[in-house]
């Protein structure tokens, strides 16, 4: 068995003396794992980084074996990664969402989303905004889509200001309103037809937003615990932008 993609490097463990464990979101095979001979040498460390873009290739005897990579840099971003807070808490915080899909699995847009995403995490606005919308993209695959497209009590599109933690879908001012205390707020940036920008605070109620998804969902259910590398991500965009003088 052989294949040959691209792919962006999630993680790397130690594998007897030499050898190294790669784990790699593919552009058309979702998530995958393979053995890297020689993936602690010199040579190999510096690609081997997550956040980097490689051209891989997979052989195994079997389909179901894990297999071996044979693996050449496209992209080197790690060292880049390093330099800021968002970056590096950023490409830990989307390989831990990434692993809450099954191995294997393709999602060639979560890759292609990916791939944008690590080429912004420098900068906290637009790092804050993409993650967002990849957690958004993540909980849809996994089944737990979010409509945030029609008010779900007047079926209008326009002046959406809540999501309901009930159905998961958007609630029009006028309706939600009255029961606003009991509603999660819907950052404008996230409307279908949004013409501004995330800032400090908009971003804030999107990770609150997405954060009740995935744990009332996914974390939850699974008994797992939120990644640590998440809340770094988030505290490190916030920080970055200043709240609006109405929160200070």
């Amino acid at each position: 068995m052989q294949w040959s993609d691209q792919a962006i490097i999630l993680g790397i463990r130690r594998h007897g003396e030499s050898s190294a464990i790669a784990e790699v979101m593919t552009a058309s095979r979702g998530r995958h794992l393979g053995m890297v001979r020689s993936g602690r040498s010199r040579a190999m460390q510096p690609v081997l980084q997550p956040g980097n873009t490689v051209e891989l290739t997979w052989r195994a005897r079997l389909d179901e074996h894990m297999g071996e990579f044979r693996i050449e840099p496209l992209e080197l971003r790690a060292a880049r990664l390093m330099e800021a807070a968002t970056s590096v808490y950023g490409i830990q915080a989307l390989g831990a969402l990434l692993r809450l899909l099954p191995e294997r699995d393709p999602h060639p847009h979560l890759y292609e989303a990916l791939a944008v995403i690590v080429d912004h995490l420098e900068d906290p606005a637009d790092a804050g905004e993409l993650f967002v919308r990849f957690e958004l993209a993540v909980l849809n695959d996994l089944g737990f889509g979010l409509d945030l497209t029609e008010c779900v009590a007047t079926g209008v599109r326009e002046d959406l200001a809540y999501v309901s933690p009930k159905s998961g879908r958007a609630v029009c001012r006028a309706a939600g309103t009255p029961y606003a205390d009991r509603m999660l707020a819907l950052p404008e940036f996230l409307a279908l037809e949004a013409r501004r920008a995330a800032d400090h605070d908009s971003l804030a109620a999107a990770f609150r937003l997405t954060a009740f998804f995935l744990n009332r969902h996914v974390y939850e259910p699974r008994g797992l615990k939120v990644s640590s590398a998440r809340d770094g991500f988030v505290n490190a965009a916030l920080k970055a932008l200043k709240p609006s003088s109405s929160a200070a």
